[in-house]
């Protein structure tokens, strides 16, 4: 008999139950990226692996999602209140708790293609189980690891009186490991695809919306949706603000954008949303940091500075929150198709993205043979799919009817054409995409902002596979190489680094000693894609230096023991003082470059390494206009601004109140100077001993309950709050 799909449960470890029995003590579980765990699911196949040590259990997935811990009393004072408002709600997965706390059982592995940046340097099990894979070849490569059980979190909609699931946050790599598994399942292999409903998920659209029996089993019960984990945003500095300035330079208006998260993809929204509402601000800042004079002649060749006329596309793995607020400020509008016709001609400029429909599109459609004189069911449906013809006509033995006539559904018959033309035209093209992504991860209200967008609007956006956004090659099932061609026009990839080498060579994802601090994600996809796509260009992201305590290196380096891009996929470095344009260029041509656009205090001693090995000629000398790269006039360039409110802190705001913002960079340059010399704050912790407490610190001293201390230990946390908001200049 026919197992009917799926079945559905209430209790998670009656859930796990059922998956032992199916398919027995081996399990392989594997889960996508981030946010769509199923958490209870998880933790339920995870407790019944402690109680069973014959249960082997292999968790295969990236970046395992978890709130901050402390590791002091005065680190639990400022992060519980925290926790407890951003995260109240979350259930955490307790094989993640136990991989931090070293307390994983032995029948118990994890292993992870992605991480929360340094979250693992110093854990002996994740870092010998790390798994490096492109982005693309993830869930290929969890199927090679022997998965034999898929979890999901989905959302759940009523869609024309059929009940249909969202894959939702993680269509990136889901779709595939799925597909996989239902095809493990023909094979007769023992294999279970379990989802969990969460009504907070937002339903998202396009790829991501499948048909409820593709898994074998449901979890759903009222208890079980959980809060989605949020990712607060982080401050951007002035450094950021500027790298992303310096990036916003590079899109040009019409072009395709990939941007990710953190300070710098906000840094680069942000100075895109003023170059498209201030732009006569925009232009000065960019005047006072000289940017035409150094770096004008790649910005007019690949980029600009003016408004957004016909707007931006995005074609990304992640969509940001970012994304949002340029789509919220008019510049994320450039729409395309997902129909190789349509968007075909739309880049010949023959129709127009948001004009109303004429019989002149169906002629051009006819022209290009992208529909017969004679029009078929599947030219029928395609044209009413994209609103050409609008809905309530039918069609039937090649005529077509509005309910009171029919008429043949003929283009070489005027008669027929004339009636066509007349009744049965829509009012505008539908289904105009502004956004392909495979995965989204960001703040509680970025989550808010997703869930009360309209339906129409939530269209906009192809929640799909990586194997769309993340290359080109393969007519895979979710579009052609020809249509990715046409949508990415003018692409612009943009991604950071950790270091680059003088070589043109970057590290983003590793330590020379082997030690994984991320992970490659999809940053070699959005390179070569960079270097396939004959109008596009990739542009990695680095501060040009790092500091621990008072020591700073640069991250402009001769040579380093690590590589995450090779140097011959060499393109765009960006760093806060400009752009070096690497692709095509010299080994020497690319050296001068990067000495440009490298911090001040290492640029000689770069240059005589590069020309001891003979890199570059020995009489080169740095030209005078980049020898005043210091962090000191990049911010008394941006201060001006600053003063006029412009470059917040947190540019699209924030989940920590001004009291947090205030003590939180109080604390962490405290800790930063106590690591570099016990004994340097000393003296000022003493002098606290014996000051009284200034009523401007009362409010800070409210918020980690130190206000009115008892205890001895109360006492001197409330000192060295104290000392910390006057070493920062806060009191």
């Amino acid at each position: 008999m026919k197992e009917e799909r799926p079945i559905y449960f209430t209790d998670p470890d009656e859930l796990a139950d059922y998956v032992i029995d199916k398919v027995g003590k081996n399990i392989t579980l594997g889960m996508c990226l981030g946010l769509g765990k199923p958490n209870h699911f998880a933790n339920a196949i995870y407790k019944k692996a402690k109680e069973d040590p014959d249960l082997q259990l292999k968790i295969l997935t990236a970046l395992s999602l978890e709130p901050p811990t402390w590791s002091s009393e005065l680190e639990r004072r400022f992060l519980e209140p925290l926790v407890k408002r951003v995260w109240d709600g979350y259930v955490n997965l307790d094989y993640i708790t136990a991989v931090r706390k070293k307390e994983l059982p032995p029948n118990v592995q994890v292993a992870e293609f992605f991480y929360k940046a340094g979250g693992f340097l110093d854990n002996e099990h994740m870092q010998q189980n790390y798994t490096s894979t492109n982005y693309t070849h993830a869930a290929r490569d969890v199927r090679d690891n022997g998965m034999n059980v898929g979890g999901q979190l989905v959302a759940k909609k009523e869609l024309n009186g059929k009940t249909m699931f969202s894959m939702s946050s993680n269509s990136d790599t889901a779709l595939d490991a799925f597909r996989t598994i239902g095809q493990m399942r023909k094979d007769g292999k023992r294999v279970a695809a379990i989802a969990q409903v969460n009504k907070n998920l937002p339903f998202m659209y396009g790829d991501a919306v499948v048909n409820p029996n593709l898994f074998d089993a449901v979890l759903e019960a009222p208890d079980l949706h959980f809060t989605l984990f949020g990712a607060p945003r982080e401050s951007v500095n002035s450094i950021d603000y500027i790298i992303g300035l310096y990036a916003s330079t590079l899109i040009q208006d019409g072009g395709t954008l990939q941007i990710g998260i953190g300070s710098l993809g906000d840094a680069i929204a942000y100075g895109l949303q003023i170059r498209h509402q201030q732009n006569e601000v925009y232009n000065k800042v960019l005047m006072d940091l000289s940017v035409n004079e150094k770096f004008g002649d790649i910005v007019h060749r690949v980029g600009g500075t003016g408004t957004f006329e016909e707007g931006i596309y995005g074609s990304t793995e992640m969509l940001v929150d970012a994304f949002l607020h340029l789509y919220k400020s008019g510049i994320m509008k450039r729409k395309v198709y997902d129909n190789v016709h349509l968007q075909r001609l739309v880049n010949d400029k023959k129709i127009k993205v948001r004009q109303k429909v004429t019989p002149e599109v169906v002629e051009l459609l006819a022209a290009q043979n992208s529909i017969h004189s004679r029009l078929t069911r599947k030219d029928f449906d395609f044209l009413q799919e994209y609103g050409i013809l609008k809905s309530g006509l039918t069609y039937e033995n090649g005529k077509i009817s509005d309910g009171k006539e029919q008429f043949e559904a003929d283009l070489n018959d005027q008669n027929s054409k004339d009636r066509l033309f007349k009744s049965c035209l829509g009012t505008e093209l539908k289904e105009g995409i502004w956004m392909h992504a495979g995965f989204f991860l960001g703040p509680s209200d970025f989550y808010d902002v997703l869930n009360n967008m309209s339906e129409e609007e939530r269209m906009q956006i192809n929640m799909t596979s990586v194997l769309h956004t993340n290359q080109l090659y393969g007519n895979n099932p979710y579009s052609s190489e020809e249509l990715k061609l046409l949508q990415r026009k003018k692409a612009r990839f943009i991604n950071a680094g950790l270091m680059v080498m003088l070589s043109g060579a970057v590290v983003s994802d590793g330590l020379e000693d082997h030690r994984v601090v991320s992970g490659v994600g999809g940053q070699y996809n959005f390179v070569a894609q960079a270097h396939a796509i004959e109008d596009a260009r990739g542009a990695l992201m680095i501060r040009s230096t790092r500091a621990k305590g008072k020591d700073v290196s640069s991250n402009v380096v001769f040579n380093y023991g690590h590589t995450t891009v090779p140097r011959h996929l060499r393109d765009i470095i960006i760093t806060e003082y400009g752009i070096a344009d690497l692709r095509g260029k010299s080994d020497q041509q690319v050296i001068a470059a990067l000495l440009n656009v490298t911090d001040s205090r290492f640029q000689e001693g770069l240059l005589q390494r590069a020309k001891q090995s003979k890199k570059i000629s020995s009489g080169y000398q740095i030209p005078d206009q980049f020898r005043n790269n210091y962090p000191e006039r990049l911010e008394s360039i941006l201060g001006k601004f600053k003063e006029k409110n412009l470059f917040p802190i947190f540019p699209f705001g924030t989940a920590f109140t001004e009291e947090e913002i205030v003590i939180g960079k109080s604390l962490r340059e405290f800790k930063e100077k106590a690591a570099d010399s016990k004994m340097a704050i000393v003296p000022g912790l003493i002098g606290q001993m014996v000051a009284s407490v200034p009523a401007e610190a009362k409010p800070y001293l409210e918020r980690m309950q130190l206000d009115n201390p008892t205890t001895r230990q109360e006492k001197i946390m409330q000192k060295v709050v104290l000392l910390a908001l006057k070493n920062a200049g806060q009191i």
